[in-house]
């Protein structure tokens, strides 16, 4: 058999005549052999359009009122989202982000992004397209003073533009970034060991972490998620009057945070690149984290000078931490309601964790459209 074989590997190309047609037969050695290119893009193909379809089933579902049970990922499934370069890959649209446009292309580009995201211009302080040197000054556009009011009614509002993917109590160490699919809060936030935190024993157990934050006798810990849109105003603003006394940084990977994916990676935002910001206010603990994503990994604070992320080397599972409480300043980064906090480069997802009293209620509904400035909930 082997004598056979080798045989037949050393027949040379041939050709031959049918009619009017010339045929070419290769020698049988290269049907053995495998092209990994065709096989990897008909493999991963094959894949992305089952995941459409999936997700085509799943709207049609939705739209006929029934209830859809999370279908997670799989280890591997993660994994290999993980290996894709997305931290490269967003430093890349990063640099072309900064890119400037000539005058001539500026309205086509910023036309383009208009409609396939549905951008409303009319908000914008700078309506004139031209005005906008490159996509990362269109994508950080400032809004008319009165576009966004604050309420002044209720104790939170929300802190940006978005869409609102879950709400509720912290029960049991775990918070659901959409409905069935959670993730831990204390990897999440981390570990209480900063230094503003030395009154606050290190957690023993995961029920323990979730008693930490819990600083009053009588209230709970709550939380609400908003997913912001690539067509979304893309600053975030101070959901109420608090304190801001410690940042922490989580570098990450930079996966796609969108209410899709995360229906289908449990801890997604654990995974992902984010800073946290913890302090308090009236009512106890309070904390926003801002989620990075792809082509999102630029994360900016305003008040924070040295927080730098989407850098090009990090220690998988890391942090950095860092106090806004000094010998000069004993109380940390006070802010206001309604006021400027920070910027993404596009869209991406805003956290928010703090206790209350048993009597706080949300105004509000999973899936709803919510705009910067209006209420979330109140006592």
């Amino acid at each position: 058999m082997n004598r056979f074989l080798g045989s037949l590997q050393k027949l040379p190309l041939r050709a031959f005549r049918t009619g009017t047609r010339k045929i070419h037969t290769a020698p049988v050695r290269s049907l053995f052999l495998l092209r990994p290119v065709p096989i990897l893009l008909a493999t991963g193909g094959g894949y992305a359009g089952y995941r459409q379809y999936e997700k085509y089933r799943e709207r049609k579902l939705e739209k006929l009122g029934l209830e859809i049970p999370p279908k997670l990922a799989s280890h591997w499934e993660v994994a290999l989202y993980k290996s894709v370069p997305t931290r490269l890959l967003s430093r890349a649209w990063g640099r072309l982000n900064q890119v400037e446009l000539p005058h001539w292309l500026r309205r086509p580009v910023y036309s383009l992004y208009i409609w396939t995201f549905g951008v409303n211009m009319k908000e914008a302080a700078v309506e004139d397209l031209h005005h906008y040197r490159n996509l990362s000054e269109f994508f950080r556009r400032k809004l008319k003073p009165q576009a966004r009011p604050v309420c002044g009614l209720h104790s939170v509002i929300s802190p940006s533009d978005g869409k609102i993917l879950n709400f509720g109590q912290v029960k049991n160490c775990e918070v659901e970034q959409v409905k069935g699919v959670t993730y831990s809060l204390e990897s999440f936030l981390g570990p209480r060991t900063s230094t503003e935190d030395l009154s606050f024993p290190p957690a023993s157990s995961r029920d323990s972490f979730r008693n930490q934050l819990v600083t009053r006798e009588g209230n709970e810990l709550y939380h609400c998620v908003i997913y912001l849109a690539p067509g979304d105003y893309h600053c975030f603003h101070s959901p109420t009057d608090w304190t801001v006394s410690h940042r922490r940084h989580f570098p990450g990977s930079l996966m796609s945070v969108n209410p899709g994916m995360a229906r289908w990676i449990k801890e997604l935002f654990c995974h992902n690149e984010r800073v946290v910001l913890t302090g308090d206010w009236k009512h106890g603990f309070f904390s926003l984290t801002a989620v990075g994503a792809t082509n999102v990994g630029s994360i900016r604070i305003y008040f924070d000078q040295d927080l730098h992320t989407n850098s090009p080397r990090y220690s998988k599972g890391s942090y950095n931490d860092f106090s806004f409480v000094t010998h000069g300043n004993k109380e940390g980064v006070p802010m206001r309601k309604g006021e400027h906090l920070g910027e993404f480069n596009l869209g991406s997802t805003i956290v928010l964790i703090f206790e209350a009293p048993k009597d706080f209620n949300f105004r509000l509904k999973a899936g709803q459209k919510i705009r910067f400035g209006e209420a979330l909930g109140s006592l």
